[in-house]
């Protein structure tokens, strides 16, 4: 259907010349469709591009899943042809999008997966006319999170941001996209006790986000280890404290795949602040942890980095030839994200299916390929794993197991029990005002996360011994593979 309306389309045009079309359905071979044959099955398309002097190629399967889509964009790059594809079928029918509308594959169409299916009900319950608070509103978890609640209709959107430029550009964006909707901006430090309070006392939320936080991993790993734990540690304390004490119903903790047998201070505090959740889990407020892995096109991820590499001729770097990790779209995360929230009863890490990992080679590869160039012309580099980084993340520890949801895409993990006085150790810990060192910090997440394995120097360069001056090159090269906002 989706290729039938784009041919029609297509014969109007002065500038495309459609020359067949191919399809893997034995009955549709040998058909015409408007005066153009099916040739034969998607994967003889080399074979008739070479023959017919093809330079293009539109994928039109918007209802195909992105396993099927994703082969198709293989063999079309493969034959060296510049793959478009079309938008969904709905709009193509509706005539609201036009061949205009034909766009270059992007790493979205390959790494994306099918659409969530939400309890749109229960969220409707859960969200409309409550108020509802989002902290870290500003980065991109935060501010999709945000942009989703909208949608369900709560009765006040409460966004809170440390950074005043963050919250500016999220402000600008509901006056002009959601007038009608009573937003309020909160300029806050979340690790502020009598702040946090003051927030959860004048607005009065139902339901909490949690989404600020530390989260680039090379950062947080060495000069700035306290302020990793005091952020991620103190401030998920405070915040959930005062929405405990102002009768919040429901507190939901963004939470991340290196939480999981850590080996970085990040994910490390994040797994104290999970366990801080836990602890909490005594009173009406019900806590809520969900985790994820990466998110496609967030500021600070892999994506925007190797775009910006790509612009200025390469080369693509990379820190390990075997180096994987799991993506998923912004969009996606935060839908399960609202759904375990809907879902939770309290107590819970709901863990989210992130599909096959990916190598981050191949990624960059793929990247290369979609932006019309091969790897003669831009190259891969590799530098050198950087302290605190895994070859593989895993989204669940080897003592924890799961358990299924009745959402396909969500389970929840059976994790260790919480340290006993682990509250009264945080308070006494950041009590004081003392900065503390990066040897203390990380023996104090040792103490709380037993499977932490923490490194104190940078892990040697794949590609042998390494100098003392290539592991500090290493340690400050700019992150390409971390889960960040």
């Amino acid at each position: 259907n989706a290729a039938e309306g784009l041919v029609r389309e297509l014969a109007r045009s002065t500038e495309w010349r459609v020359v067949g079309l191919l399809d893997d359905a034995p009955r549709k071979q040998g058909r015409d469709i408007h005066g153009f044959s099916v040739l034969g099955p998607i994967a003889t398309v080399s074979r008739h591009a070479e023959a017919l002097g093809v330079t293009h190629v539109v994928i039109a399967m918007p209802g195909a899943t992105h396993t099927v889509r994703k082969l198709a964009v293989e063999l079309c790059s493969a034959a060296g042809l510049t793959v478009l594809t079309v938008p969904a079928i709905a709009d193509l029918v509706s005539g609201r999008v036009s061949v205009s509308s034909l766009r270059k594959i992007e790493l979205d169409d390959l790494l994306g997966r099918d659409p969530v299916k939400l309890d749109e009900s229960g969220l409707n319950q859960l969200i409309r006319d409550q108020t509802v608070l989002v902290t870290g509103s500003g980065g991109s978890i935060g501010s999709e999170l945000a942009r989703q609640l909208a949608r369900f209709g709560p009765v006040r959107l409460v966004l809170l941001d440390h950074s005043e430029f963050a919250l500016y550009q999220i402000e600008q964006e509901f006056v002009r996209t959601h007038p009608e909707l009573d937003c309020r901006f909160v300029i806050a430090d979340v690790k502020e006790k009598r702040v946090m309070e003051q927030v959860m006392q004048t607005f009065r939320p139902a339901i909490v986000f949690h989404a600020a936080a530390y989260k680039h991993v090379p950062l947080m790993e060495h000069e700035n280890a306290w302020q990793a734990a005091r952020n991620n540690i103190m401030g998920t304390l405070v915040t959930a404290r005062a929405a405990q004490i102002h009768g919040v119903r429901k507190f939901v903790l963004i939470s991340t795949d290196k939480a999981v047998n850590p080996t970085n201070v990040m994910g490390a505090s994040k797994r104290v602040a999970e366990q801080v959740c836990e602890a909490l889990q005594i009173g009406v407020t019900q806590f809520v942890s969900v985790r994820f892995g990466n998110v496609l096109g967030s500021s600070g991820s892999v994506i925007p980095k190797f775009q910006q590499q790509i612009a200025a001729g390469g080369p693509l770097t990379v820190t390990h030839p075997d180096i994987t990790r799991y993506f998923m779209s912004i969009p996606e995360a935060c839908q399960l994200v609202l759904q375990a929230g809907l879902m939770g009863k309290g107590g819970e890490i709901f863990v989210l299916d992130m599909g096959e990992p990916v190598k981050i080679a191949d990624l960059a590869r793929q990247m290369i390929r979609l932006s019309g160039h091969d790897e003669s012309e831009i190259l891969v580099e590799y530098t050198g794993l950087r302290s605190g980084e895994k070859l593989y993340e895993e989204l669940l520890a080897d003592e924890e197991s799961t358990l299924p949801t009745p959402h396909p895409k969500l389970r929840v993990a059976q994790a260790r029990e919480v340290p006993d006085g682990l509250l009264s150790e945080l308070d006494a810990w950041f009590r004081t005002d003392d900065l503390k060192s990066e040897q203390a910090v990380k023996e104090a997440l040792k103490k709380w996360v037993p499977e932490y394995a923490r490194q104190d120097v940078p892990p040697a360069d794949p590609r042998g011994a390494t100098t003392a001056a290539q592991n500090m090159a290493i340690t400050s090269h700019t992150s390409t593979d971390h889960w960040a906002e």
